[in-house]
């Protein structure tokens, strides 16, 4: 059994899906394990294994920026409950995503987009931390009323921001700007998502450049050198008995094996002295998180308070959620692409950024002070892996609340040293910006039109942002709120890129071919083909009263949409 099962898994790269074109065939050809197939529960939970440590840094690090901002003091335990609140929604919208909303195989989390209207919404007058030595003459209950006071605001900010995607997304009003969403706009958004995390990538390799190179070494190696190498493995069957088959090691685990391996190897240098006491890639140098880790905790609704909400707060938040959503347009193509799959049909992007607004809203109530947002990090691990199933993300996601649940086996993770995570965010931050260049391959890139726009639209948000980011105060129209939006929005690099990429393609004279719309159109299919694509992003459950039904083609973020009816629905009366 467990042989056929590993045969069949392997033989998933040559066999054609059930479409009626030969181009789900190629794409089929690029990956080990498509989006609809199942790989065995025991691969699913070492690869699932693999997303839960690809996302658990860049979850980690996001409580590390905002705890400071909201003058927590570093000693507070509800840090790691912070934490643990964030893995633990986390786990939920990425398994809710995955299931029924744009099902592709990504992961929803914290996200970096919402760390910057964050910490200009607390540089405001009205919400900076006290003079240290005020802080420091409260007591434990005065210190935590001042920064869950902050934290119900942020809360109150992202949660009313968030009914902006909620609505969006669900009645198709995002859905419906996608035509003007083209290449030359996704090329820079999805690019600078790599380019500008270039700063975080190179801050945690630079603590140990050694480890970090070994890291980016072996998964190259193991990724791109031993994808086809196989290694003998005892399995047995119950007709047959034991066995020996050839198994896939190196292109089904390449992540997981390489951290393995840098954490023994920081593990032997730690024991053997050569690594200075604090040193960044020791092992034991965060042993006090599994200490203060509680076993068994449940994260809820309100747990930091009641939520508040502020214009400013709200306007601010709004900004991050516009930064999203144009991420995520970029990315689910590109995903659906390197999962050999068909692309997404108009509802399947409607729901996928309803279901984002929605993880964004349950994120803010249940306290985690970040928004939720399609993951880069693993979205590069599939181009890495090569396994874009969307049972093992489901898997993962499975992983992340339990972790949210149990405290102490999430604090296991985060004792990864930063040099390997800083090797690893090398590698993924760089297959995500390669990825958005891809998009490049629809457009006449002989043309000095398309050269001019795409050179602008990478070059100019990284000067703008870098400027921006070291002139804060830069900004005085006279309005506070004002400030603090305008701020966030031109410190924004991918919004930046991405606005500045679509108004020039749009507004600057060019052929269709020259422009790229043809095969793009074909590539981002907004229309749900039979036999190809319906099957591939409906429920799970349900199909067939929702096909009895005739209301449902009405509504955006169904299965059985027809896109117009309902714009003709709401419009009849003035028609």
């Amino acid at each position: 059994m467990v042989h056929n099962t590993i045969q069949i898994g392997l033989e998933s790269m040559t066999r054609d899906l059930s479409s009626p074109n030969g181009d789900t065939a190629e794409r089929k050809g690029n990956v080990t394990y498509a989006m609809d197939d199942i790989p065995p529960w025991y691969l699913c939970i070492f690869m699932a294994l693999q997303h839960y440590l690809t996302m658990i840094g860049a979850i980690v690090a996001i409580p590390f920026i905002l705890c400071p901002a909201l003058c927590m003091a570093e000693t507070d335990p509800d840090r790691s409950n912070i934490i643990s609140t964030m893995i633990f929604v986390t786990g939920l919208i990425t398994w809710l995503q995955a299931t029924f909303g744009c099902r592709l195989p990504i992961v929803q989390g914290g996200t970096i987009s919402f760390l910057v209207p964050t910490l200009a919404i607390l540089g405001l007058p009205a919400w900076k931390c006290p003079d240290p030595a005020v802080l420091d003459a409260m007591n434990v209950d005065e210190r935590r009323a001042v920064w869950t006071l902050r934290m119900c605001e942020l809360s109150g900010a992202i949660a009313v921001a968030s009914l902006f995607q909620v609505f969006g997304g669900y009645f198709g009003i995002i859905g419906s700007l996608l035509r003007y969403v083209t290449p030359l706009t996704i090329a820079p958004t999805v690019a600078l998502v790599g380019l500008t995390l270039f700063d975080h990538a190179a801050a945690a390799a630079s603590q140990q450049w050694g480890v970090a190179a070994g890291t980016f070494i072996l998964l190259t190696i193991f990724s791109q050198c031993m994808g086809e190498v196989k290694i003998p493995v005892l399995s047995w069957k119950r007709d047959t008995g034991f066995a020996i088959i050839w198994f896939p090691l190196f292109k089904l685990f390449p992540v997981l094996l390489t951290i393995v391996i840098m954490w023994a190897v920081c593990g032997i240098l730690t024991v053997s002295g050569a690594l200075g006491p604090d040193h960044p890639a020791r092992t034991d140098v965060k042993l006090n998180i599994i200490e203060r880790a509680p076993w068994f905790r449940i994260p809820y609704p309100g747990q930091w308070g009641v939520p508040t909400v502020s214009v400013a707060g709200v306007l601010g938040m709004l900004a991050g959620v516009l930064a999203c959503t144009v991420e995520s347009i970029s990315y689910y193509p590109t995903t659906a692409r390197m999962c050999a799959a068909p692309p997404p049909p108009l509802h399947a992007i409607n729901r996928g950024l309803g279901t984002e607004g929605l993880g964004t809203l349950l994120a803010a109530l249940w306290g985690a002070g970040n928004g939720t947002n399609t993951f880069g990090e693993n979205v590069g691990a599939i181009g890495v892996t090569k396994v874009g199933s969307r049972r093992v993300v489901q898997w993962a996601a499975a992983l992340m609340v339990l972790q949210g649940v149990i405290g102490k086996l999430g604090a296991v993770f985060i004792l990864i040293p930063q040099p390997i995570v800083g090797g690893l965010f090398c590698v993924m931050f760089g297959m995500i910006s390669a990825f958005g260049l891809s998009a490049l391959q629809y457009v006449d890139l002989n043309s000095s039109r398309n050269l001019y726009i795409i050179g602008f639209s990478l070059f100019f948000p990284l000067v703008l942002t870098r400027w921006m980011s070291a002139h804060g105060g830069i900004i005085h129209t006279g309005v506070e709120a004002l400030d603090a939006v305008l701020q966030v929005l031109l410190s924004t690099s991918i919004l930046v890129g991405g606005v500045i990429g679509c108004f020039l393609d749009n507004l600057i004279p060019g052929t269709d071919e020259e422009r790229g719309l043809a095969a793009w159109a074909k590539e981002m299919s907004l229309e749900c083909v039979a036999g190809e694509t319906a099957e591939t992003y409906d429920f799970p459950i349900g199909m067939s009263f929702i096909r009895r039904w005739k209301w449902t083609s009405y509504l955006p973020f169904m299965p059985t949409y027809e896109p117009g009816k309902f714009t003709a629905l709401f419009f009849k009366k003035k028609l």
